[in-house]
């Protein structure tokens, strides 16, 4: 059987929600949707998609980097947006930091995320080996 293994961040919000920041199941790993949120609970890039993307393809990045992961390993991503007109722009951030791994991808425009200033949450996974 294998092994699973929750990553916490200890940020309050997984306790009362119920989750973890990312689960890792043998050698595949999940990792929570993401927002543009720093340490402090602050928010990364008001009104910028673009420097949200960064922000988030970043922290991920972190995330991936503390259990033994890097994004040549990320398989998918999966990309909410509150406004697809900007696709362009979060989509070519995506391409920065993907450009030569090219995991599969979805974008889709969503009426809102948990907070009216949150312009992009990403998720992703991870396949090890």
């Amino acid at each position: 059987m294998t092994k699973r293994k929750n990553i916490s961040t200890s940020a309050p919000w997984e306790n009362i929600v119920g989750y973890s920041r990312a689960v890792q199941l043998g050698n595949l790993l999940e990792v929570s949707g993401t927002v543009a949120v720093d340490e402090k609970g602050v928010l990364v890039g008001r009104e910028d998609a673009a420097a949200q993307t960064r922000y988030i393809l970043e922290k991920i990045s972190k995330v991936l980097t503390q259990v033994g992961y890097s994004l040549a390993d990320v398989v998918r991503t999966r990309m909410f947006v509150t406004d697809i007109s900007r696709w362009e722009e979060i989509g070519k951030v995506h391409g920065e930091f993907f450009n030569t791994i090219k995991p599969a991808t979805s974008m889709v425009e969503v009426s809102a995320l948990i907070d009216p200033d949150y312009l992009v949450e990403i998720e992703v996974t991870a396949v090890k080996g």
